[in-house]
């Protein structure tokens, strides 16, 4: 997600899949999709934003599930922003959702996943 601009509330502002063998996975959806990979340098390792081919814009992240990313379902991942994590956590709970894990926070940022009562995971992100 940008930092420069605050995406709309209720809206997708990334998605991301997280497995053990990222850098797969990257050869994968660049080849069947177009998409580019560029890496991003987490320490010991890369994880990779995954940009389009003719704008060069970053549609979607692929991460190895190591160190913080431990944990995050194998699936696609959608980040819905929300005005208020902490607000949005408390009305998860009390209809019947699921907080996997504790909130995180990247930048000024927070975000955390949940599952809905139907058993889907996704995340909510609040911009800093």
């Amino acid at each position: 997600m940008s930092e420069s601009t605050k995406p709309e509330i209720g809206s997708i502002g990334w998605i991301d899949l997280t497995v053990p063998d990222a850098t797969a996975v990257r050869d994968f959806y660049a080849a069947v999709v177009g998409w580019e990979p560029e890496p991003v340098d987490m320490g010991e390792y890369s994880d990779f934003s995954m940009k389009a081919p003719i704008s060069g814009e970053p549609k979607a992240g692929v991460c190895h599930a190591r160190q913080s990313n431990l944990g995050i379902p194998e699936a696609w991942i959608i980040y819905i922003v929300v005005a208020d994590l902490d607000a949005s956590l408390t009305a998860c709970r009390e209809q019947g959702g699921e907080i996997l894990g504790e909130p995180r926070s990247m930048g000024g940022a927070r975000y955390a996943f949940i599952r809905d009562p139907a058993g889907v995971a996704c995340a909510l992100y609040q911009s800093g």
